[in-house]
């Protein structure tokens, strides 16, 4: 078991980790972006201080090993460029939810897909030792607007299936919007990195 605070990631382009203040220029460039906040469960971000907030926040849940937020530091670049978040664990059921967000000028070179995966990797690792080991998550699941389709794309790239859809779940800047829930399954991961197919 690993403290969230203490996790980091490495892919080919990006190193995955806990965000600090010295990041909140490029969360406020990510979240302030209308572009990026097009499908978001809340509006865009109005000003830095919220960047400071989050970063506070997400402190507090690291310590308390309630949820987890990376920052997605391109290498190249030396920055932020977007978070992956594991949250809303539930141990009792072996669950927990997936969040992600890119900046727009980074859309579209795989990055997210590139995180993403070493994302859903570390949740559903239960060797001794691993960052969740003692999770032992089962299930992902995944909360989208069903009209982002470059994220349900996403989403179906890694193996999640489109479970069902919330009719006007959400309200943001007046705006009413439905939700796809999508959900991945431990062995149906385990069997696609391997290539076999999944037994049950």
């Amino acid at each position: 078991m690993t403290p969230f605070s203490d996790l980091s990631i490495h892919t080919e382009r990006l190193s995955l980790r806990p965000l600090v203040e010295a990041d909140a220029n490029d969360l406020f460039a990510i979240f302030g972006d209308p572009r990026v906040m097009r499908y978001w469960s809340t509006p865009v971000w109005a000003d830095r201080e919220q960047a400071l907030r989050l970063v506070a926040g997400d402190r507090e849940a690291l310590a308390r090993r309630e949820d987890l937020r990376l920052g997605l530091v391109r290498r190249d670049l030396g920055r932020v460029v977007g978070t992956v978040s594991l949250f809303r664990i539930d141990a009792g059921n072996r669950r927990a939810e997936i969040g992600y967000a890119l900046g727009a000028e980074h859309q579209g070179a795989g990055l997210m897909s590139e995180a993403l995966v070493a994302l859903v990797d570390l949740a559903f690792d239960h060797q001794p030792g691993a960052p969740f080991d003692d999770l032992r998550l089962h299930r992902l699941e995944a909360d989208i607007d069903p009209r982002n389709t470059a994220s349900a794309a996403s989403l179906t790239r890694l193996g999640f299936q489109l479970e069902g859809t919330l009719r006007e779940r959400w309200q943001v800047g007046g705006e009413i919007s439905d939700s796809g829930l999508y959900g991945l399954l431990r062995p149906d991961w385990l069997a696609r990195r391997s290539g076999r197919p999944t037994l049950r």
